[in-house]
């Protein structure tokens, strides 16, 4: 990274059982609950601490294995607070077909990560999605859930920088 200091983009709480017991207990009475209370915990905390997992399985009576195996399955539920930024780089074909695949391994090793890894300063997170929809102008990414097309190393660092103003 830069010296360029990047501010918080988007404000998390900090965990708290008491208020992710609230939010499970909210959403408990639903069928499939398991999934909207993963979700509600993501949107509230930035991710799902593993203190969460056996109140889950206590609220709708399953073993914690159960709500892990959900926690795990999916590649969205982060386990640990994300960066100060999120980067979600498009894998799909189109935007390979246009070079993302060098360009992800140029990233990676640039920000000395790996997928769904974050830099050592906490700033960046980078995670794969497959097609965003911005096919005909690829490689494509989402930067703190903005898409910017035509991504090259130098255009991700400018609108990192453009996220913090």
């Amino acid at each position: 990274m830069s010296g360029r200091d990047l501010g918080r983009v988007s404000a998390h709480e900090s965990w708290d059982a008491e208020r992710a017991a609230g939010i499970i207990a909210g959403h408990a009475h639903r069928e499939g609950a398991t999934l909207p209370i993963l979700h509600a915990l993501q949107e509230t905390f930035g991710y799902v601490d593993a203190a969460a997992v056996p109140l889950i399985a206590e609220a709708l009576n399953l073993s914690r294995a159960e709500v892990h195996g959900c926690l795990t399955f999916y590649h969205d539920f982060r386990k640990e607070p994300a960066g100060r930024h999120t980067v979600k780089l498009c894998r799909a074909e189109a935007c390979q077909a246009v070079g993302a695949d060098a360009l992800h391994d140029e990233v990676l090793r640039h920000y000395d990560v790996a997928w769904h890894g974050t830099t050592r300063d906490g700033q960046v997170t980078v995670e794969p999605v497959f097609c965003l929809g911005l096919c005909a102008c690829g490689p494509a990414a989402l930067v703190d859930g903005e898409p910017v097309g035509r991504l090259d190393l130098d255009a991700l660092a400018d609108a990192l920088t453009e996220r913090a103003a």
